[in-house]
């Protein structure tokens, strides 16, 4: 059994997410530790948050701004944030990102006020 497995991500298809779309690897492995998603950040990204995962963005295209329980921070190239559990988040502008996702993402984990 091999010990390492490996995502083209911009050859996932695209799903809708309350940012817009994303390209999602590694959640439908048997045990996922994390997934990895390419995210295209559409201009109606709802606000939301998770009760169990943490998000890490990194910023590979675009300018814009990130929306973190109040807060505004600035986002460009290789800007990188951290959402942990219960943070509401939305980023505003065109932007494509990578999120990490710890424990692998689970659809049952959006959540909206």
């Amino acid at each position: 059994m091999k010990r390492y497995t490996s995502a083209q991500l911009d050859e996932i298809a695209g799903v809708p997410c309350p940012c817009g779309m994303a390209r999602r690897a590694f959640a439908e492995l048997a045990s996922p530790l994390l997934s990895a998603h390419l995210v295209e950040i559409s201009e109606t990204a709802r606000v939301h948050y998770h009760k169990r995962l943490t998000e890490t963005y990194v910023v590979i295209e675009g300018e814009g701004f990130l929306e973190v329980d109040g807060d505004r921070i600035p986002l460009r190239p290789l800007t990188t944030v951290t959402i942990r559990p219960g943070c509401r988040h939305r980023a505003v502008g065109k932007l494509k990102l990578l999120n990490f996702v710890v424990p692998a993402f689970d659809p049952e984990d959006e959540w909206f006020d």
